[in-house]
């Protein structure tokens, strides 16, 4: 049986994958999801390259995540990162926002302020996948909205799309 060492998951049979791993890891202070889904049970060790790559780079394309975000929500007919900052300044309570916005801060917008926040909260892998690599989901806070920022990759980090989901 042909093993492979991945970072935060350990020794994976490439020839008996279960179809969902999980796990958590430290990245920036904050806990994050990481999970790898399979649709078939074996795989060639190059896939598997792939996501350890990806896994060992996650801060640089988390970087260029930020960067989409703030791209999604300076364009005008960007809707995704707008909508989110927008409808969560509507609809959570300022109390609620406080913890995340100083609402006394006149040198910066409360939507600003927000857009700043949203934090990586999950990494979904799918090595298989003809339609998408990576799945990476971005949030304010879950303890304050099920909302979530997500964004479709390819294993190089090059945007796919995005989407608000819940």
């Amino acid at each position: 049986m042909k093993e492979y060492t991945l970072p935060h998951f350990g020794q994976l049979s490439t020839e008996n994958l279960e179809e969902y791993y999980t796990t958590n890891m430290d990245f920036n202070g904050n806990e994050v999801q990481v999970d790898l889904n399979f649709e078939n049970k074996n795989t060639d060790p190059s896939q598997l390259e792939k996501v350890k790559n990806y896994l060992e780079n996650i801060g640089k394309f988390d970087k260029l995540n930020k960067t989409y975000l703030h791209d999604d929500y300076n364009d005008e007919e960007g809707e995704t990162v707008k909508f989110y900052v927008e409808h969560h300044l509507e609809e959570v309570e300022k109390e609620e926002l406080s913890t995340l916005i100083n609402f006394d801060d006149s040198a910066t917008e409360p939507e600003q302020q927000l857009l700043k926040k949203l934090e990586l909260v999950r990494v979904g892998l799918y090595p298989d996948s003809e339609d998408q690599f990576a799945i990476l989901d971005y949030s304010i806070g879950r303890d304050i909205t099920d909302y979530l920022v997500v964004i479709n990759t390819d294993e190089n980090g090059q945007l796919d799309y995005m989407a608000m989901e819940s």
